[in-house]
């Protein structure tokens, strides 16, 4: 029996409830408008505010995760963005709405590098790919539950209350983590035969330190060229992905006139189609990795043809019919989501040792992360000189090109290995 894929089922449900309350602001942010009389900018500077610490954060909860491991920093993250996300329901105006923002992203912090580690521990080399897309579906699921879901709250009871529920949802998570949570080889309603699957084939494929090598630590990670051109391609489809999650809903309100629920439908429909498609990515992206070197890079090659995929944003100017508006949405949020997924199991791929893995996350998280700031902030700023949203879809599809070509090229070297073929043994398939 596959019971490891309620650990898998815990990442998906934790990263939506990570982007259900990122996005609560977003939803709101009209009402939100209008009561604080802030401008768009103003606006774009609250809808990337949560990043300003999130950034900062990701390194140091990364090291931590390393530290002392998931089942507690996960805890810790979840409660305290939960804390802060009840807190957003009593701002006053946009310095208190503020302060809960940066409150809330130092806690968000934690869910990728944490989440990261649990991969590296829990899945079967042959099923990373899928089980981090999974992983990853989630920022699309909660996305698209909360445009429906928050939209019907804030439009039939108000902003603030759509913040208390959002806040709740959380906090069950968060009893469900620290009631059922554990290591596999602590984890008591885990079968031995499935236990010992995990452990003897996690690390299939990875490029092994010796018995007497320490771990790389952050110092060693940021000398990596690898690293760094891994950190630039998840940008690209970290900005991308900000675009949406921030400004697609007054996107369809301001330029195709649609209301605040038919908005909500709208927003959800690319995210579902992403979500779905994204799983099914990975799946196929474990088929073709199935008996190559993953130490070797070759998962690079997944995510450049995602990057690829991603570039259709660059056609929405140029499109007026909302059906195949949303298709080329659906199609390019599809292409971000699997290539941020497939950097992840890169990442994991070329690590040495899982004791380094939450670090490096982190790492690729917080570069990644620093154009992902920019997408609110850049968008809202082309609205306010152009009225008109189309130039941010352009600056995103160039990105999305930069990111392919550097994915193919620069990502191919196991990280702290002088050599890619040290220590790898070729990644089989999962029996089960």
């Amino acid at each position: 029996m596959r019971r490891r894929y309620w650990v898998y089922g815990l990442l998906f449900s934790l990263t939506a409830i990570n982007y259900i309350d990122r996005m609560a602001l977003a939803i709101a942010s009209n009402q939100i408008t209008q009561e604080f009389d802030i401008s768009p900018f103003m606006l774009g500077l609250l809808l990337s505010s949560f990043l300003w610490l999130y950034l900062f954060a990701l390194i140091p909860m990364g090291m931590l995760v390393d530290r002392y491991g998931t089942r507690l920093v996960n805890a810790w993250g979840i409660g305290v963005w939960s804390v802060a996300t009840l807190l957003s329901a009593t701002s006053g105006g946009f310095f208190s709405m503020l302060i809960t923002r940066l409150l809330m992203g130092v806690g968000e912090s934690t869910s990728y590098p944490a989440g990261g580690r649990v991969l590296r521990e829990w899945v079967p080399a042959g099923e990373r790919g899928m089980a981090t897309s999974l992983f990853h579906a989630g920022s699309l699921i909660g996305p698209a539950i909360a445009a429906l879901g928050l939209s019907i709250i804030v439009n039939s009871y108000g902003w603030r209350f759509a913040f208390v529920i959002a806040a709740a949802v959380g906090f069950v998570w968060l009893a469900a983590w620290l009631i059922w949570f554990r290591q596999p080889e602590l984890a008591h309603w885990l079968s031995p035969e499935e236990r010992d699957l995990i452990l003897s084939t996690r690390d299939t494929g990875i490029a092994l330190p010796s018995a007497n090598e320490p771990k790389l630590g952050l110092k060693a990670l940021l000398r990596s060229k690898t690293i760094w051109a891994i950190t630039f391609t998840h940008g690209c489809a970290v900005y991308t992905t900000y675009l949406f999650l921030t400004w697609l809903p007054g996107y369809l309100q301001a330029e195709k006139g649609l209301t605040l629920l038919k908005s909500g439908l709208y927003t959800a429909i690319p995210y579902l189609g992403a979500a779905i498609l994204g799983i099914f990515i990975g799946m196929v992206g474990d088929r073709a990795m199935a008996g190559k070197s993953l130490g070797g890079g070759q998962r690079r090659v997944v995510v450049a043809a995602c990057l690829l995929m991603s570039t259709l944003i660059f056609f929405v100017p140029f499109l007026d019919d909302i059906r195949v508006i949303l298709a080329c949405f659906t199609l390019s949020l599809t292409g971000c989501t699997a290539a941020v997924a497939a950097n992840l199991s890169l990442i994991n791929d070329l690590i040495p040792s899982k004791e380094d893995s939450g670090t490096a996350i982190a790492v690729i998280s917080t570069g990644g992360n620093f154009f992902g700031i920019g997408a609110p902030i850049v968008t809202g700023y082309v609205i306010s000189m152009t009225h008109q949203y189309h130039y941010g879809f352009v600056i995103a599809g160039v990105l999305l090109a930069l990111g392919a070509l550097v994915s193919m090229f620069l990502t191919r070297n196991s990280i702290g290995q002088a050599k890619e073929t040290d220590h790898v043994r070729v990644a089989p398939r999962p029996s089960h």
